[in-house]
């Protein structure tokens, strides 16, 4: 496998419809691939309310990383808040999610945040030991995670 990852670009719109498709399914919904256009303006439009990253093997995209900035953090600092981590079933439990994870940090220190926050749905366990063998523990009450820049 030869992992990569970097940040999507405009042309990667129609393969990040597809796989918005395939994580609706993942979480029990219906396959539907959001229309091209929405995800588009979205990503790329005047104001992008998200960074995708895209972990690449050769030229497939295996698996996906969605963050955007919340302000505030603490004070007036700002964090990079993960909205969905995810890699396509035949690539999962090789590396994979590690490897955004570590990319959506180096993402949040080259953006000056303090800190790095998500959830995770508690009927995910494989999500739920990533991040405990990331080492970052949960908060109490829901799981929301949170690691220190």
């Amino acid at each position: 496998m030869r992992l990569t990852i970097e940040r999507a670009t405009e042309g990667d719109a129609e393969t990040i419809a597809l796989m918005l498709g395939e994580i609706e399914r993942y979480y029990g919904g219906a396959y539907a691939v959001p229309d091209v256009k929405q995800v588009r303006h979205a990503l790329f439009g005047p104001q992008p309310t998200a960074i995708v990253l895209l972990a690449r093997d050769g030229v497939q995209v295996v698996g996906l990383a969605s963050v955007c900035f919340l302000w505030p953090a603490a004070g007036a600092d700002t964090s990079l808040y993960l909205k969905e981590l995810y890699v396509r079933e035949t690539y999962r439990l090789r590396g994979v999610a590690r490897k955004l994870m570590i990319a959506v940090h180096c993402e949040a220190r080259s953006a000056g945040c303090s800190r790095v926050e998500w959830t995770a749905d508690r009927g995910n366990p494989a999500a739920v030991a990533l991040y405990a063998a990331l080492g970052v523990e949960p908060h109490e009450g829901k799981i929301f995670y949170r690691s220190q820049m």
